[in-house]
């Protein structure tokens, strides 16, 4: 079973830069997170960390696919790497750019910006120290770019950028960045010039290792908190710790019976404090004695004071009554999760992946399914798996293709029902990303797209939509 790696082997060849799309110049920019040329539709960036630039295999690539009101197309892209203009660095041979991806505003022109993680790009005699870029959103697309500064204290293979996440995280209406790593975990408050300089950064020393983040407000208070989910020995199932403002500086909190990463957080219950959604797809063993056989999510619920450590999660695997399928070794169902409202009813939704579920013959085909909110919570109620041999949905399963391996919930035609977005990270040997549009009944293969790696310029192994900004 593979699982998720930073290191990708393949002969790459050469890739190409598209022109960057261009909005009408006299319209005010959005202000929407994730619309990048300010259009007021969403756009997708999507990771290429394996691309080949040049001679540099594996230096890696972003795409964005532009949204409209027909959703997005391989025809309205750009393709951007380290070598492209105004984008600072060079496009190396292991670099990985793109593996890691968060969007936002962070210069406060109302255009959003992406922050691209490189976590094993070298410096000087340094091996794999990790970087991040601030690519710079404006009228015309995403199009140069600036380093965000990098910490001198930074040891060799901390693989820094690894994590990205970006929010509000202190109440000032300004976006801050948060980056993790092996040996550091920084936060960068905003704004940010366009020579990439924060107003101040700070280490954050409380935590050791860690590779996922993800933000969101959970207490209402209208600023995020993030999350650090990593592990710990003495803890198989992980440790979730998170950070909250409390007017004057971030205190620390714990989740301690909470396991599992990745997480997203939305508002599942409809009482409008954002609920954590937390990933946990590794079986049970001899060294992890929590979770449940193929992988399961659980939910913990916000308040006033943010999630109760001492409530009861909604915890939901492929064996809980009314979910579709069964759970089964490697399945990794939660590798994966995304919140959303797909059919408009006010309730997030959650999207599920499973790039390790077996279909038929077809070892990792992969497999997303999706969980409906409710007053009551996350309900297995309509519950539904989509695949590639889901009636409608364009291609078909095959083996190592690992539909699910990242999954999106965002609304990109601007009709008010969130679209998944699907990453199958081993289509073809290349990548592909799926997308199906939400409705009032839920998801329709009507106006389905699939849009593989070499449609849109991706070069070499590539590992196209491994990674979607969220």
């Amino acid at each position: 079973m593979r699982k998720r790696v930073l290191l990708l082997a393949a002969t790459l060849t050469t890739g190409l830069l598209t022109a960057l799309p261009i909005s009408p110049a006299a319209a005010a920019p959005s202000r929407l997170t994730g619309d990048f040329n300010g259009d007021g539709y969403l756009d997708i960036a999507l990771s290429a960390a394996g691309h080949q630039v040049g001679s540099a295999q594996q230096a890696g690539a972003v795409v964005v696919l532009y949204g409209s009101s027909s959703g997005v197309s391989a025809a309205k892209r750009t393709l951007i790497t380290q070598n492209s203009t105004g984008v600072p660095g060079t496009a190396e041979a292991g670099d990985l750019f793109g593996l890691s991806l968060a969007a936002g505003d962070l210069d406060g022109d109302g255009y959003s910006d992406l922050v691209v993680g490189a976590p094993n790009e070298t410096i000087g005699d340094r091996d794999s120290v990790g970087s991040a870029t601030i690519l710079w959103g404006g009228a015309s697309g995403l199009s140069g770019g600036a380093l965000v500064p990098q910490p001198s204290t930074q040891e060799e293979w901390n693989n820094f950028a690894t994590g990205i996440a970006v929010a509000d995280f202190d109440g000032d209406g300004k976006n801050d960045l948060t980056l993790t790593g092996r040996t550091e975990t920084r936060v960068y408050k905003g704004p940010f010039t366009r020579t990439g300089t924060p107003v101040s950064n700070l280490r954050v020393g409380e935590l050791g290792t860690t590779a996922d983040v993800f933000a969101g407000d959970v207490n209402g208070d209208r600023t995020a908190e993030r999350f650090y989910p990593f592990l710990v020995d003495g803890d198989e199932g992980g440790d979730v710790r998170y950070f909250t403002w409390n007017g004057s500086k971030h205190v620390m909190k714990d989740l301690p019976k909470a396991d599992g990463l990745p997480g997203a957080i939305g508002d599942v219950n409809g009482d409008g404090y954002g609920d954590v959604v937390l990933g946990d797809p590794t079986d049970p063993g001899t060294s992890k004695k929590s979770g449940h056989k193929g992988g399961q999510i659980s939910v913990w619920y916000g308040g006033p004071n943010g999630p109760d450590p001492a409530q009861t999660p909604t915890v939901i695997n492929q064996d809980t009554a009314g979910a579709p399928g069964t759970g089964e070794t490697d399945d990794l169902f939660g590798s994966s999760v995304s919140t959303g409202d797909i059919n408009g009813d006010g309730y997030a939704d959650v999207a599920v992946g499973a790039p390790g579920e077996d279909l038929g013959k077809f070892n990792e085909a992969g497999a997303v399914t999706v969980l409906f909110g409710s007053a009551s919570g996350l309900t297995t109620k309509g519950a539904k798996t989509w695949t590639q041999d889901t009636e409608g949905v364009p291609g078909g399963s095959e083996t190592g293709d690992q539909f699910g391996q990242s999954v999106r919930l965002t609304d990109i035609n601007k009709n008010g029902k969130a679209d998944l977005v699907v990453g199958a990270g081993g289509e073809n040997g290349y990548g592909a990303v799926t997308v199906l549009r939400g409705t009032a009944s839920g998801l329709t293969t009507d106006y389905a797209k699939f849009i593989g790696a070499r449609d849109v310029s991706v070069q070499g192994l590539g590992n196209f939509a491994w990674a979607i900004a969220q």
